[in-house]
């Protein structure tokens, strides 16, 4: 799978997207959470990867996440990929200073 790096406005647009993606269990967009790792082209597949984790590795709600990104993403992309990556595990020091006010906004003491 050869990757290409998007263009700095189109990685702008398509994370702009995605962040109407909320994680069902903590109420905070994916972006903001941290969740996305990179956003890259595959020319073969003519589809975005996205190279993402989840707070766990036991989620239950991968395709719900699955599901909100194809409506996110309707009208950037006609077709995308999750690259799932669990190395670098996730933790909460890759959640935005957003998704911080947003998470004390929900009650998180974080």
């Amino acid at each position: 799978m050869a990757l290409v790096s998007l263009a700095p406005e189109r990685y702008d647009a398509v994370e702009e997207a995605l962040k109407d993606v909320v994680d069902p269990e903590l109420g905070v967009n994916i972006v903001d959470l941290g969740l996305i790792y990179d956003l890259n082209w595959e020319d073969e597949l003519d589809a975005l990867v996205v190279s993402m984790t989840l707070t766990s590795a036991g989620c239950p709600l991968t395709d719900v996440i699955e599901d909100e990104m194809a409506k996110a993403l309707d009208g950037e992309v006609e077709r995308f990929k999750i690259n799932w990556v669990w190395m670098p595990p996730w933790g909460p020091e890759k959640i935005t200073d957003d998704g911080r006010e947003m998470m004390r906004a929900l009650g998180f003491n974080i």
